[in-house]
């Protein structure tokens, strides 16, 4: 049986630049390109919401007041800026920089550019259901190659019988993918770099001491990283 979940706060990433997605987004920020008549971070907020998440910080860096502007009519769950404007600080930095405004531990993150079908669980009860403050650090939402739309890499990562992370051997390929979808722990940000930095110095950190996990996705994941992935998303998310 499915208990609480394990935060009601999450992270949406809504600051990158979005350059892979022009020209749609020489007008407007990533986040509010439209999947299927919605802004793709409204899908993602939407997914929060209905699982139960109260509130959701959400960073800023490119045409900003756009996304303050549509963020600001939202009502569940409720918004909060981390403002990125003099800076962008890549994932690792900024979650550094909302961690005060996030506050809850563990906390989820999201990427705002990828859109996903649930399973009979919702992806973020599956990873409350699975977190182990004792024993992780963070816990990423993975998903195998045959149930991952768009996406053209050689997979991320491996896991090991107890769901322990590794990485992608250089040249070969690994069974699971990323969906920018995660469960994580202050004790991951511990001592961070300064400035702007990539989530994946602290996800190297935590799989040197054995504290990174991963589990399954069970249902259809959609990398919408640049135009031509729009319509197909689209068609595969209306079959359901």
């Amino acid at each position: 049986m499915s208990g609480a979940l394990a935060s009601d706060v999450a992270m949406v990433m809504g600051a990158g630049l979005g350059t892979r997605m022009r020209p749609l987004t020489n007008d407007r920020p990533k986040p509010l390109v439209e999947v299927a008549g919605k802004a793709m971070i409204d899908h993602c907020l939407d997914r929060l919401a209905d699982a139960g998440v109260a509130r959701a910080v959400v960073n800023v860096h490119y045409l900003p007041e756009m996304l303050v502007d549509h963020l600001s009519t939202r009502q569940r769950p409720a918004t909060t800026i981390s403002d990125e404007r003099d800076a962008l600080l890549e994932t690792g930095g900024g979650m550094v920089k909302a961690l005060t405004l996030i506050g809850a531990d563990p906390f989820f993150t999201v990427n705002s550019d990828n859109l996903w079908l649930e399973g009979p669980v919702n992806v973020f009860q599956q990873l409350s259901d699975a977190w182990d403050a004792e024993r992780m650090d963070g816990l990423l939402l993975l998903v195998p190659h045959s149930r991952a739309h768009n996406h053209r890499g050689k997979g991320d990562f491996h896991l090991d019988p107890l769901g322990r992370i590794s990485r992608r051997r250089t040249g070969r390929i690994a069974p699971f993918i990323w969906t920018g979808i995660q469960l994580i722990g202050h004790s991951l940000l511990a001592d961070p770099p300064a400035g702007a930095f990539s989530t994946n110095i602290l996800w190297d950190r935590a799989i040197a001491r054995g504290r990174l996990f991963g589990i399954s996705h069970v249902s259809e994941w959609f990398e919408v990283g640049s135009p031509e992935a729009i319509l197909p998303t689209e068609q595969a998310m209306a079959r359901g």
